[in-house]
């Protein structure tokens, strides 16, 4: 008789970081609002951090969202003075995306807010311990996204 594999979900490193990626969420994102963002917002942050000009298409294929939820997402950000939209020169039925300077000056509190976390977190790790948990996830998320670091 084949005796079936227990099951420990505590043994199984995607739940675990699924999990702590969940538990993460609603103090990041309480920590970014005394900031004026929210970490629904940090993937169009950093896609147009230096300047660039992106369509919304780009910016949910970055952000890995549909089209519906990235436009939601942005027109809050542009209620909020976050972007700006212009039209294309290239195609009249799409706009293009940018950051207003209110948006760019929110950028280092926003790393600050961030950086915290980490250490708060990290904490609990040596040097050493969190040295090699970075470069697994780096690589578990080659192996997932097919993406390197960013």
């Amino acid at each position: 008789m084949n005796k079936a594999k227990a099951w420990r979900p505590h043994e199984m490193p995607t739940l675990l970081i699924n999990r702590l990626a969940r538990a993460l969420l609603k103090p990041t994102d309480e920590r970014l609002r005394e900031v004026g963002i929210s970490s629904s917002q940090l993937p169009v942050l950093v896609a147009l951090k230096d300047g660039g000009k992106r369509t919304q298409k780009e910016l949910a294929d970055l952000a890995n969202v549909e089209q519906p939820s990235m436009a939601q997402l942005l027109a809050r950000m542009e209620r909020d003075k976050l972007i700006v939209r212009e039209a294309s020169s290239t195609d009249r039925r799409s706009s293009l995306i940018f950051l207003t300077d209110r948006a760019r000056q929110l950028l280092e509190p926003g790393r600050a807010v961030l950086r915290g976390i980490d250490q708060d977190v990290c904490a609990a790790l040596s040097k050493e311990e969190k040295e090699v948990l970075v470069s697994l996830l780096q690589r578990l998320m080659v192996s997932v996204t097919g993406e390197g670091n960013d």
